[in-house]
């Protein structure tokens, strides 16, 4: 292991046990309904009920005559785990990150929209005086009439908006020319931009409905009509407190051209109690012909009344606006008024109130949707930090680690003045229960070229680990046990360290082999008298499985390349508990290994910064650990080793206010290490979940082209570490899918001990399972691994 909790033991303060709830039943049911337009709308129920009981210990005596129901009213009293507000809190944040997306990419029209245009055909089920009649089209309750505006009268019309950018500017020309006009909105606008909408309705313009999403309703069923209505309602009560009865339908145009496809919905629309309102006169602003073009098509023959259709969203409106206000101005000096439609035909107001629960829901679907909007205005500033910090971090590594290669790699390179380092050394080896890995760990120890002292600490084990140890010493010199009652890995390194007989301390796990020379490449540093801490080389031992591997191409690219990169700007974070050394007074001077924290390797390297140690990285000392072989274990591992990680950087955070050699960690280091480990970790998610987000709604093209160039830099710096390595590029095959599976492991954990630390939660050492089957690459078959069941339990 490359942490010191792993291959560590559990502290009798962190073992808990745990509290059954008391018995509980609970049911509940709801319903919601909703009609959003008076006449159109829909319905949603939902309906839950669930049983919980437990006992106080899941445990007890049965019934003494067993039977069925006997059998049921025991089950009712089985315990029903619940769920950690840990675990609860990650979850209910993805998913609220995911309905915001979600929200975000309905009213963007990304999601449920119908961009189809259909065909014109033939006309001849069209009545003729609708065809030969004016553009306001009323067909409720059976009708089939058509009416014409005044003469002298103008109808200015707007579809598309709001626009953020242009309905503003066309407001102020209104209300500069104290004109009036109706604007006929779309739900995702006016959800996105209420305020437009609600200052349309206070300067006295008139509003109607465009459809939610705009699509074209010759191609839509009944049913997706209601719903366009009934969104597009919806969105307008929230934005203004009203609904109306006017209607436009996406791609109309006059009503002559109406054809057999579109009259019927015009029927439809009529039963559902709204006026269709079409245009007479086009200015077609949407070409951007020009301000005189636009002019000149917008203005009727003769002094006719018209209703004229612009447009205030939907692309650049520079030449509506320029337009506008001089047509208003040029007309009105002709005679033409500028009025609503209503205030035009002299009938009442289109506009209707909206209270009680329609105005709730129009105000909840409103804040939902700026919510949203909200949201992802932020994760989009995120992603920019995320990328600034990923691309630093990646061009740290590729010059740092290749400026620290060249450097430890030269041929006249020395440690320092004292080097070599032939002083004889203590490797402290704490163990709890670690049977079925410590013989070959000792036998690897044993067989280094580095005169050496071997210390197993057992830590309270109940398998025979003292006890196999113990026979080994009998054969192997320099091997000794000390034994103690289960108090932690921290307590089990200071007793060694109590116990050690050199000045020199190399600190391993019970899962870890070393290689013959790893001893001797760890301690060279300490040549230069100021080193405090040398961090070795961790390496996956079990990298056959896909996990293993994926754990694999994490050691070597994140946590090896970054031990480079670290070492040159003096602010190494961690001494890896798998394979670490460290000089005896360094220790005595911060206190020894310190139980404040799950990270105490992370703790004591940080508290090595403080009092003014270098902390350096020794490539050659190479140390072969055993990753978790399950998803389930990995979870526990990095869990505790993120949780330990935010502990000891919160632990350490006053060394920013101090002076000299802390001071400087603290301003310097200590940040680059939150920003890196922590920060830019936490999210990172954002590039997924952006790609997912693209893959989805668009553009995909973009989307994959971005993310497979994130995953190019990835994979140039994955090949540079296994370069540096001199590690075989075959297992880089599965990078692609490390990115996409096992980095949204990694992210969750992170998330959760966030969580965790926020919401004041403790964390209890777990002991991971161990196979001992983990031996140094090419090691001769013949070792005999340990055989657990060979040998007893140690009471």
């Amino acid at each position: 292991m490359t942490r010191s909790q792993h291959g560590g033991t559990p502290s009798r303060a962190a073992k808990r046990h745990t509290r059954s709830a008391r018995p509980t039943n609970s049911a509940t049911d709801g319903t919601a309904g909703s009609t959003a337009d008076g006449m159109a709308g829909g319905t949603a129920g939902s309906t839950a009920d669930g049983t919980a009981q437990s006992a106080a210990d899941g445990s007890g005596e049965g019934p003494s005559k067993p039977s069925r129901k006997s059998a049921r009213a025991s089950a009712q009293k089985r315990s029903t785990p619940r769920l950690p507000l840990r675990h609860l809190l990650p979850c209910l944040l993805l998913l609220a990150l995911m309905a915001m997306l979600m929200l975000r990419g309905y009213v963007h029209s990304e999601i449920l929209a119908d961009h189809r245009v259909a065909p014109p055909v033939s006309n001849d089920r069209v009545p003729q005086k609708i065809l030969k009649g004016g553009p306001v089209i009323d067909t409720r309750g059976g009708r089939q009439l058509s009416l014409d505006v005044p003469d002298h009268q103008l109808v200015l019309t707007f579809d598309d908006g709001p626009d953020p950018e242009w309905t503003p500017k066309v407001l102020d020309v209104l209300k500069k020319h104290e004109a009036k006009a109706v604007f006929f909105i779309t739900g995702t606008m006016a959800s996105r931009y209420p305020d437009l909408v609600e200052r349309m309705a206070e300067e006295g313009h008139e509003i109607g409905l465009h459809t939610f999403n705009h699509p074209d309703l010759s191609l839509q069923s009944k049913d997706r009509i209601d719903w366009e209505l009934s969104q597009n309602q919806l969105a307008l009560a929230g934005a203004a407190g009203i609904r109306t009865s006017l209607f436009r339908p996406p791609y109309s145009s006059f009503s002559q051209l109406m054809d057999n496809r579109t009259w019927p919905v015009t029927k439809y629309i009529g039963s559902r109690g709204y006026i269709t309102v079409v245009s007479d006169t086009d200015s077609r602003d949407w070409s951007r012909p020009g301000v005189d073009e636009i002019i000149r098509r917008a203005t009727p023959k003769g002094g006719d009344g018209a209703i004229v259709l612009m447009h205030d969203s939907g692309g650049d409106r520079s030449q509506t606006v320029a337009a506008l206000d001089r047509f208003i101005g040029e007309l009105q000096v002709k005679g033409y008024a500028f009025e609503t439609l209503t205030g035009a035909l002299d009938a009442p107001s289109a506009h209707t109130p909206v209270t009680g629960l329609g105005l709730v829901k129009g105000k909840v679907w409103v804040t939902l949707v700026q919510v949203s909007e909200k949201t992802t205005s932020v994760l989009v500033v995120a992603l920019a930090v995320v990328g600034v910090l990923v691309l630093a971090r990646f061009g740290l590594m590729l010059v740092l680690s290749i400026a620290h290669a060249r450097r430890v790699r030269r041929r006249n390179f020395r440690w320092g003045t004292d080097g070599p380092v032939t002083e004889p050394v203590s490797v402290l080896v704490p163990a709890y229960n670690e049977a079925k890995c410590i013989e070959k760990t000792v036998r690897s120890l044993v067989a280094s070229d580095h005169p050496i002292e071997v210390l197993v600490i057992d830590d309270g084990s109940s398998d025979g680990t003292a006890r196999i140890v113990e026979e080994l010493s009998q054969d192997l010199a320099g091997v000794r046990v000390v034994r103690q009652l289960n108090a932690g890995k921290p307590a089990a390194l200071n007793r060694g360290i109590a116990n050690a007989q050199y000045d020199l301390i190399v600190m391993m796990d019970g899962d870890t082999v070393f290689e013959p020379s790893t001893v001797r490449e760890l301690v060279q540093p300490f040549a230069d008298p100021r080193v405090g801490a040398v961090a070795g080389n961790a390496k996956v031992g079990n990298r056959d499985t896909l996990i293993g591997a994926w754990q694999h191409i994490e050691y070597v690219m994140g946590f090896n390349l970054d031990r480079r990169m670290y070492d040159i700007l003096r602010c190494m974070p961690t001494i890896p508990g798998a394979v670490g050394a460290f000089r005896r007074t360094a220790l005595t001077r911060v206190g020894g290994m310190s139980e404040d924290t799950l990270a105490e390797d992370t703790d004591i390297t940080l508290a090595m910064h403080r009092d003014g140690w270098h902390v350096v990285y020794a490539e050659k000392a190479r140390a072969w650990t055993e990753a978790p072989e399950s998803v389930q274990q990995l979870w526990s591992q990095r869990y505790r080793w993120s949780y330990g990680t935010m502990q000891a950087i919160w632990k350490h955070r006053s060394a920013i206010f101090e002076r000299g050699a802390s001071g400087r960690f603290g301003r310097v280091g200590l940040p680059l290490v939150s920003l890196f480990m922590i920060v830019a970790p936490l999210l990172a998610p954002l590039i997924d979940v952006f790609l997912l987000y693209g893959l989805v709604f668009g553009p995909t093209e973009k989307t994959i082209g971005a993310w497979l160039g994130v995953l190019a830099v990835q994979a140039v710096c994955a090949a540079l570490a296994f370069h540096l390595d001199k590690e075989r590029m075959t297992h880089l095959i599965s990078l692609p899918l490390q990115q996409l599976l096992y980095r949204q492991l990694m992210y969750v954990v992170l998330l959760q001990s966030w969580i965790t630390a926020l919401t004041g939660g403790r964390l209890r050492w777990q002991k991971l399972r161990r196979t001992g089957a983990v031996g140094l690459p090419g090691a001769d078959a013949s070792v005999p691994a340990q055989q657990t069941g060979e040998r007893r339990p140690v009471a």
